[in-house]
């Protein structure tokens, strides 16, 4: 059977970088170039025109509407467009807003061509790309925050059950208890800890050694 392939756009205001890139994502298997711009309001225009990819790579500094900007307006109103951010610097403040808006990956331009490849299946997977530096400067914003929680035991039990590949519903009969009280312990941690995402909730886990790698 025939897979169609992933369509990509890649959006960047230097263009020798992109052509750069554009090549090198062309020689990847199953992806394609669906098209370039080189600010967020071209992406605007020929997503809003009918062209829709599958992802976005998107460059954060760039004139006219930068990847931040962008990035809200897809979350808005295309939210099954998946980001993946491309930067030249480890910027913590970017890095931690950007994961709060919800991309599912972020690179340095300076990647290897087989990071950009990893990158590309595991978010057309479902899965995140969030590399060694993007998890420390999480890491190292949770240790600011979130030193003195209180957590009780069923809560703690819960945040065990994140970091497997259990769902919510599985969790749920494995605490025996319902999906709504799963749900309810999530809410309450994700207003606890000023977390919003389950990535989020395994990083606490891990940081505060509930989760053993």
């Amino acid at each position: 059977m025939l897979t169609e392939p992933i369509q990509i756009a890649l959006v960047d205001d230097h263009k020798l970088f992109r052509s750069g890139m554009a090549a090198l994502v062309s020689n990847f298997k199953r992806y394609n170039i669906l098209f370039e711009a080189a600010n967020g309001q071209e992406l605007v225009n020929t997503v809003t025109g009918g062209l829709v990819p599958d992802i976005v790579l998107l460059d954060i500094s760039m004139p006219i509407m930068d990847g931040v900007e962008t990035a809200q307006w897809l979350r808005a109103k295309h939210p099954g467009i998946c980001v993946i951010i491309l930067s030249m610097f480890e910027d913590a403040e970017k890095v931690l807003l950007m994961v709060k808006m919800g991309v599912k990956g972020y690179l340095l331009k300076d990647s290897e061509p087989h990071e950009v490849e990893d990158a590309l299946l595991k978010v057309s997977q479902g899965e995140l790309y969030y590399p060694e530096f993007v998890t420390r400067h999480l890491i190292t914003n949770f240790n600011n925050k979130l030193e003195n929680i209180k957590l009780n035991p069923r809560e703690i039990e819960f945040l065990k059950f994140t970091g497997t590949e259990l769902t919510y519903k599985e969790i749920a009969e494995a605490m025996n208890i319902s999906v709504r009280t799963v749900d309810s312990y999530r809410d309450q941690l994700f207003e606890k800890l000023q977390i919003k995402s389950r990535v989020g909730l395994v990083l606490y886990s891990i940081k505060n050694k509930l989760i053993e790698l």
